[in-house]
């Protein structure tokens, strides 16, 4: 139940967005791939497709880039899932109807139901704290 490359490197760029929220700052595909090791075109797209989805503004120009359209604190880490992901559903289909599948099926039920309730419990501004608290630690660790 891992995140999907495209989801992962999302995260990761909002991430870097949610950072500079507060200052109204705006950053270019190109430092994000930069910082992030990810595929500027790659990138690109996934940025257009949270702009679509109404979690990123852009902004033209030669100062221009990529913000969020509302603070991390408002921003549903299942929202941007479903915008990057679309409606995955995970079950099969061609499974036998024995009590044995059915019993797998229902397990997979669960396993989504609690997926969507953690994803759907988790904003932006939850991840950007955690990244937040981890490399305060490391710092620590450091000195």
């Amino acid at each position: 139940m891992a995140f999907s490359a495209k989801t992962g490197y999302g995260l990761v760029s909002l991430m870097e967005l949610a950072a500079i929220h507060s200052r109204g700052g705006v950053l270019q595909v190109a430092e994000i791939a930069q910082r992030q090791g990810i595929p500027d075109r790659y990138l690109e797209q996934m940025l257009a497709s949270l702009r679509r989805g109404q979690i990123l503004r852009s902004i033209r120009g030669p100062k221009g880039g990529y913000q969020l359209a509302r603070p991390p604190a408002e921003i549903r880490v299942d929202d941007i899932v479903s915008c990057l992901e679309g409606d995955v559903s995970p079950r099969g289909g061609g499974e036998s109807a024995t009590p044995e599948f059915e019993v797998l099926g229902r397990l997979e039920d669960r396993l989504e139901e609690a997926r969507r309730a953690i994803l759907s419990g988790t904003t932006l501004q939850d991840l950007l704290d955690q990244r937040d608290h981890l490399a305060q630690a490391q710092a620590m660790y450091f000195i």
